[in-house]
């Protein structure tokens, strides 16, 4: 999947404002919030350009301080945005809380948002057909009839320009039932050279239902090896605090989770996905593109909202230069999506 990297890493989707609030408790409850800005294909996007890759971002913001704040920040994260300025739409909006319970809640105001008009006309002629890969997520296929259509359109050029995608499953199970999202995703992961799910979302996609009473007895490395029959021979399934398994080209790795104390989950799956394919086009081998998607993702994990740095990142033993041992909880914290009509 070695590929030129000067041409770099193509991902579109919605961005939002982000809301965090700044201690424990409800919105309600609580007297500031912090403001930031988040959407999983940024957030790939901007993992990618840390480690070193050209990516780009396609959106659409609305004409208001918020779209101003989403495209200043990923710009400023070092990714090039093309971002349509919607004037009759708002920037999409999410709520992010840490419940007293440890829970992470996530709270989206996005429908008839400006990122979810996003049309085929907003990706530029030529910027798909010079990409060294395309990556796509569910959430983008979910989000209206027009994003639907896009995603296809960029399948369309991509597959005639030769250029590899990659697909992140990142099931809403609020923007799309079981059964259509199935549908949906499976149209995209067999035209993807990877596709990357939780393991949830692998027995989704390949037709299991985890909570039914006699589940699919597949193990994660049955998981990986089917969904990576579906695409281009390869696929991640993320297993959380459990690490991950990767199947390419038959061959499948496991990779336990890098030890951290987990303040906020949201945006690790993402971060995981950015590092792996940074990793993969500069030419890392399976084995140590699985190695820096865990570390990227377990780092993630330690601060606050979607992408930031981590200030005292630890090390492989699980010890920052802090001198802070993080940790694994021992269950991973609930993360609960809503779309608020």
């Amino acid at each position: 999947m070695t590929r030129d990297t000067a041409a770099g890493v193509l991902t579109l989707g919605e961005t939002m404002l982000l809301l965090s609030g700044t201690g424990v408790g409800e919105v309600g409850d609580l007297d500031h919030l912090r403001i930031g800005t988040g959407g999983a294909e940024s957030n790939v996007a901007i993992g990618v350009a840390r480690a070193g890759v050209r990516a780009t971002w396609v959106g659409r913001v609305g004409a208001d301080p918020a779209g101003d704040r989403v495209v200043r920040d990923v710009r400023g994260a070092g990714v090039d945005v093309v971002a349509v300025v919607d004037p009759d739409r708002s920037t999409g909006l999410m709520m992010k809380e840490r419940l007293a319970d440890g829970r992470t809640r996530v709270t989206y105001h996005r429908r008839h948002s400006a990122g979810s008009a996003l049309t085929p006309d907003d990706v530029p002629a030529g910027m798909v057909e010079r990409a060294a890969l395309v990556h796509l997520s569910g959430i983008t296929v979910a989000l209206s009839d027009s994003a639907r259509e896009t995603v296809r359109s960029v399948l369309d050029r991509a597959e005639a320009a030769g250029v590899p995608v990659s697909f992140d499953v990142n099931h809403r199970p609020k923007l799309l039932d079981a059964a259509t999202a199935r549908e949906h995703y499976l149209a995209v992961a067999r035209r993807a050279a990877v596709v990357f799910a939780g393991d949830d979302e692998a027995h989704l996609l390949l037709g299991a239902d985890p909570q039914a009473t006699d589940p699919d007895p597949a193990t994660d490395e049955d998981l990986a090896r089917r969904l990576a029959a579906l695409a281009g021979g390869r696929a991640v399934v993320k297993l959380g605090s459990r690490g991950a398994v990767a199947a390419v080209d038959g061959r499948t790795t496991r990779r336990a989770a890098t030890p951290v104390r987990v303040v906020d989950p949201v945006g690790a799956g993402d971060a995981f996905v950015a590092a792996w394919l940074a990793a993969t086009l500069t030419g890392a081998t399976p084995d140590d593109a699985l190695d820096r998607a865990a570390d990227a993702g377990a780092l993630a994990c330690t601060v606050d909202g979607d992408w930031r740095s981590p200030d005292h990142p630890p090390t492989r033993d699980g010890r920052g230069d802090d001198g802070r041992v993080h940790e694994w909880p021992g269950v991973d914290p609930g993360v609960h999506d809503r779309v608020d009509r």
